[in-house]
């Protein structure tokens, strides 16, 4: 190139204006000096035997002998030179192979080296021209220079690179035509007298562009190559995802290679069945790589399997760690008997060895894995890998250690080729919580390919099989306890009505002061908290009765906190954060209380190393909740009670199993299951909502939203039906504790159902007292009858729900045939719509739920009396 010299040319720069002012300034001011010292003596020659006179001529010699020998010895300079990195800088500049051009901000030349000259052509100062006056005959390097100089301008430095038809020097040799040059621009700060001068360094970069040229179609040329290579390719990263594939693999794929971008895809992606586990099962050494050949089968983009075979080489980092992997792909479509890489018959079997759902291994009569198909691969992945199986590792390695024993007698038997083994059914040798079935098959007939072949062993996991097998066990069990529970509570019921109707009876006829009273309260006090204990059993045969009353949650869960607060220890603190005017809800009040206390528990088991449980209440209006857009969630007004910890978290996999029946993640033994799913059945049957949010590690936040209870909504619930509520007889069950009122009968008659003779007694008994005129009857066959006797003189009647012959409601539906005005109170220990639900939808009765007391009782018929 014509800005290149050889050695020992000239290197002077063509321009060099700079000045060196300061030497010249010392040199006129030296000969001034002198001149004046000169003078001095032909003045004041005359005077010289003068002292002062003598005295300054003395100073003189000797700063004239100092600087003498200053000069000698090199310490002080007469004309000092530029320094030697001043030196070294100019030398540098000017044989620099690029051409160099120094201007000052107005873009006068102050320096131009000789590469400049060469590269513009000009020979001599005179000729040197700018570069805004050289390549203003161009666009693209007008531009270019324009960029650069208001770069420069704002004190940033730049390069451009931009072609010319021809060569700045058409004299001075080289290949004719279009040239490519590269223009670089600086600020150098400090020039002349402080002022910031440019640097300009243009090349001739026609050769590099050739050469890049050059490589880039020989790039292209190789991608063509590959890309359309009979062969498919592809290669991924440390974390499989697809980086590059050709267009060959990208039409056997169906894949549109312009929508393509690296990372989109991984090796997952492109394989079918289980032939993932082959090939994460082709591991390399740390620091070495792996070369395995697999036959399997590939995913089309509409799902349809690719047979091919795969020469996947991986290597891995010093660490171990997977490295990235180039594969080349074989189809084995179209391939006919005189395939000479693999017959056709081996490489079908290979196919369906390795897609098949079981997982299967042939072992040799030691016990010896001799080979795998991909799904024994992934099944015991972590356990054993193909590394492993190459060095002959044993069955009894993926099998617990307690079952092996087991699996040797199988493979014992296998080698004795017996036709009939049992399967074995083992636990993980590392997890105790997955089950695998072990079918062991004898080879009868050994094969050339592997003689020492004893056994084909195939293995499937039964994890989910032994979990619906546990599930369904307990599931029957707590059925069954759900039957019993039903059966004793009603009969428990029975007993405790009268055990409560026979207390009142005597504590009637009793006064404080006797000695019996105290053991008569006793009596029914302990009778109540065996009721306690009938609701609970209930509760597993969903049959608990609900005796909903109007709560306001502040007292609620302020009686509440002392006894959640023993109930959770002392690493456990409870904070409440009560809302203002709260409205208020309707609900049972013992099992709100269970709720809560349920939701305590469960938040203190997931804090173990202790934290803080909160319970928070608020009014929620109706626009706010319809803005959550919670799931289920009807429009109205809410009261929330959230329920907040600060403990392990709820994973997000198990969220929507949390209410489940039987679901727990406790361990064996330390857990039911049943804690939320009762919370959940509560909070539902109370018409509220609860719904959760979950973070791991930072906590659970369960959110109760129980519907606003308007007062003026009472009186309708009076005139309700079967669906509708309880009905003035429940309500009566309620108000024991209210205030006084006139309980007697009067002239009413009573019509009391009941097959227990002791609560049909004790009723009888009951009623009679209060001045009505009771008739019984222990089933429903024989109330007809009596009913029919009396020509339906009865104002109203109270009936057991469940009763041999006949039960309650088909008592209701019969009576109500003749009497359709006739008043109805069931009386039963199950639910109301346990058995409403085979009512008529306008069947209209009372509820009063076992057990009862006098008092209950009384009030249950009056109120139904005066609705």
């Amino acid at each position: 190139m014509s800005n290149i010299r050889r050695p020992g040319e000239d290197y002077l720069p063509i321009v060099d204006r700079g000045v060196r002012s300061a030497v010249v300034l010392r040199v006129v001011l030296l000969a001034l000096v002198l001149a004046a010292s000169a003078a001095a003596f032909i003045v004041f020659k005359n005077q010289l035997d003068n002292e002062l006179v003598l005295g300054v001529l003395g100073v003189l010699a000797m700063a004239g002998i100092f600087f003498v020998v200053s000069a000698l010895i090199g310490f002080v300079e007469f004309m000092p030179q530029a320094a030697r990195s001043d030196e070294l800088s100019r030398a540098f500049l000017d044989s620099h192979p690029d051409g160099t051009l120094i201007t000052d901000r107005k873009g006068r030349i102050v320096y131009a080296n000789a590469a400049y000259g060469a590269l513009t052509g000009a020979a001599g100062e005179a000729e040197v021209q700018t570069l805004e006056t050289l390549l203003s005959r161009n666009r693209d390097s007008t531009e270019a220079v324009y960029r650069l100089t208001n770069g420069l301008h704002e004190g940033k430095e730049g390069a451009e690179e931009f072609r010319l038809m021809k060569p700045l020097n058409p004299g001075a040799g080289g290949p004719a035509g279009a040239h490519w040059y590269r223009l670089k621009a600086r600020v150098l700060p400090g020039g002349q007298k402080g002022l910031p001068l440019y640097i300009w360094q243009i090349s001739d970069i026609t050769s590099e562009r050739d050469d890049q040229e050059r490589f880039f179609k020989e790039l292209q040329n190789a991608i063509d190559y590959l890309d359309h290579a009979p062969a498919g390719f592809f290669s991924a990263g440390r974390k499989g995802e697809i980086v590059y594939l050709n267009a060959t693999l990208a039409e056997w794929l169906g894949l549109d290679l312009t929508k393509f971008h690296p990372g989109a895809m991984t090796i997952a992606d492109l394989v079918a069945g289980e032939g993932l586990a082959l090939i994460q099962s082709v591991q390399a050494e740390p620091g070495l790589m792996k070369t395995g050949t697999l036959d399997l089968d590939l995913r089309r983009a509409n799902g349809q399997s690719l047979p091919v075979r795969l020469v996947h080489r991986v290597s891995s980092m010093r660490d171990g760690a997977p490295g990235e992997s180039r594969t080349i792909v074989l189809a084995r479509e179209g391939r006919g008997e005189n395939d000479p890489s693999a017959s056709v018959a081996s490489m079908r079997f290979t196919r369906f060895f390795n897609n098949t759902p079981m997982a299967i291994a042939s072992v040799d009569g030691d016990g010896r894995i001799l080979s795998t198909n991909a799904p024994f691969l992934k099944l015991f992945s972590g356990v054993v890998t193909r590394d492993d199986i190459d060095r002959g590792v044993r069955l009894e390695t993926i099998v617990h250690a307690a079952d092996r024993g087991r699996l040797q007698a199988a493979l014992e038997a296998a080698r004795d080729r017996q036709g009939d083994i049992a399967p074995i059914d083992s636990l993980h040798p590392a997890d105790d919580g997955r089950h695998f079935r072990f079918y062991v098959n004898a080879v009868i007939d050994q094969s050339e390919e592997a003689p020492e072949e004893a056994a084909i062993v195939y293995a499937v996991e039964i994890t989910e099989q032994k979990a619906l097998e546990t599930q369904m066990a307990q599931t029957q069990k707590m059925n069954a306890v759900g039957t019993l529970a039903g059966g004793i509570a009603h009969d428990f019921n029975n007993v405790l009505t009268a055990i409560l109707l026979s207390s009142d009876h005597l504590l009637l006829s009793a006064r404080p002061s006797d000695a019996s009273f105290a053991d008569l309260m006793e009596i029914k006090r302990n009778a109540n908290r065996a009721a306690v204990l009938v609701r609970q059993l209930l509760a597993f045969s969903r049959k608990q009765t609900m005796r909903p009353t109007v709560l306001n949650l502040t007292d609620v869960i302020g009686d509440l906190r002392m006894l959640v607060d023993r109930m959770t220890g002392t690493n456990v603190r409870i904070d409440v954060e009560y809302g203002r005017d709260l409205w208020p809800v309707k609900t049972d009040l013992g099992q709100f209380e269970q709720v809560l206390i349920n939701l305590a528990v469960n938040a203190r088991d997931a804090m173990p190393e202790g934290g803080t449980i909160t319970f928070r209440t608020r009014n929620v209006p109706a626009g706010e909740a319809a803005a959550r857009n919670l799931r289920d969630l009807p429009a109205g007004d809410y009261v929330e009670v959230e329920v907040a910890d600060e403990g392990t978290g709820i994973p997000p996999e198990i969220i929507d199993k949390i209410f489940e029946p039987f679901f727990t993640t406790k361990e064996v033994g330390k857990g039911t299951g049943l804690g939320l799913s009762m919370v959940y059945g509560i909070v539902r049957q109370s018409g509220g909502y609860i719904y959760l949010d979950s973070e791991v590690g930072k906590g659970t936040t369960f959110r109760i939203l129980m519907p606003r209870h308007i007062e003026e909504a009472a009186p309708a619930e009076v005139e309700a039906g079967a669906g509708g509520g309880q009905q003035p007889a429940a309500a009566a069950a309620q108000a024991a504790e209210k205030e006084p009122r006139d309980l007697t009968g009067g002239s009413a008659v009573v019509l009391l159902v009941e097959d227990e003779e002791a609560v049909r007694r004790g009723g009888k008994r009951m009623l009679e007292t209060r001045g009505y005129t009771v008739h019984e009857a222990g089933s429903g066959v024989e109330a007809l009858d009596i009913m029919e006797e009396l020509g339906g003189a009865v104002d109203i009647v109270v009936s057991d729900v469940v009763m041999p012959e006949m039960d309650g409601p088909s008592l209701l539906r019969e009576l109500r045939k003749s009497y359709p005005d006739l008043k109805f109170i069931f009386v039963s220990g199950y639910a109301e719509d346990a058995f409403a639900r085979n009512l008529p939808a306008d069947a209209k009765f009372g509820f009063l739920p076992k057990p009862f007391s006098l008092k209950q009782l009384a009030e249950a018929v009056r109120e139904m009396l005066d609705s």
